[in-house]
């Protein structure tokens, strides 16, 4: 096994050439039930979880990736973060719909929303006043803290390219179409931030730092923003909470990742040797953007 400050294994072949194309993805959310997956308001709400995060997140990520910009001393990964950060805007603005949406069916995201967004701008913002060489290193943290998150994005996106029992229960056709041109989009440029930030550093204890505060920080996010869902949904009344033992079993039947597959994939990112070519197919990321609704007719206009 490679000593543990060696750096990151190469990334493979297979990511040469890589080339990010920003699909300008929109969808009509006027006839989105409240609980997408019909009869199933806590797996409903588990994945809503991604539209309380994702706008302000990625907005975040965008942020840092142009700081980032003028570091970078290698004209093809130049390029992928630029492709990364169109895709990301867009993602964004996709998620921040549903939110609109979900506020005029009487489930208000704002109190929890103002949260993530002081979280994003303040804690994990740039910080003024800074000497240039704080400012790098700085960048460079955040840039691995988006490296981590990105694993976990890349995962969902997989499990949700490779889900059938969202189908089998009659999922919103528009939402799941949204769930998987984004996920399809993860596993397309999975290997960005990772690869960003072993250009800036290709140490090994910063990829550690960036999973030992992102993976706990996402799952901490991810649990109370289930709570604050479930306990906001006015159809409910606060009858559901959510419990490890439900997600458990919305997992056995497609409904929710497994809890512990996302720990292993966690552990994963940790191997000495590791890269995100290792994780999901981005052949089949980019069959099914061939034939997504929304980035069809995006590829139209």
């Amino acid at each position: 096994m490679p000593h543990p400050t060696a750096p990151s294994a190469a990334p493979p072949a297979v990511h040469d050439g890589l080339v990010l194309e920003p699909r300008d993805v929109r969808f009509d959310w006027a006839q989105l039930p409240l609980h997408w997956i019909p009869d199933e308001p806590m797996a409903t709400h588990t994945i809503n979880v991604l539209h309380l995060l994702l706008p302000e997140g990625e907005r975040w990520f965008v942020r840092v990736f142009k700081d980032a910009l003028p570091m970078i001393r290698d004209e093809q990964l130049r390029e992928e973060v630029l492709g990364f950060i169109g895709q990301e805007s867009i993602h964004a603005e996709a998620h921040q719909e549903v939110l609109d949406h979900l506020l005029a069916q009487g489930l208000d995201p704002r109190p929890y929303l103002r949260q993530i967004s002081w979280l994003f701008q303040r804690i994990l913002g740039g910080k003024p006043h800074l000497t240039e060489r704080q400012r790098r290193e700085n960048i460079i943290e955040r840039v691995a803290f988006v490296a981590a998150i990105e694993h976990f994005t890349a995962f969902l996106g997989d499990w949700v390219l490779n889900s059938p029992g969202l189908d089998q229960a009659k999922a919103d056709p528009t939402m799941l179409d949204l769930l998987r041109w984004h996920g399809a989009e993860e596993v397309e440029h999975r290997s960005v931030a990772f690869d960003l930030m072993v250009h800036l550093d290709p140490g090994y204890p910063r990829r550690i730092r960036g999973m030992a505060v992102s993976g706990p920080l996402l799952v901490h996010l991810w649990v109370r923003g289930v709570r604050f869902l479930l306990a906001a949904d006015p159809t409910l009344q606060g009858r559901i909470r959510p419990t490890w033992r439900e997600a458990r079993r919305h997992s056995r039947r497609g409904l929710l990742p497994d809890p512990m597959r996302s720990i292993r994939s966690g552990l994963r990112y940790l191997r000495p040797g590791y890269h995100p070519t290792q994780e999901g197919s981005s052949s089949q990321a980019l069959a099914y953007l061939a034939t997504s609704p929304a980035a069809r007719a995006a590829a139209v206009r």
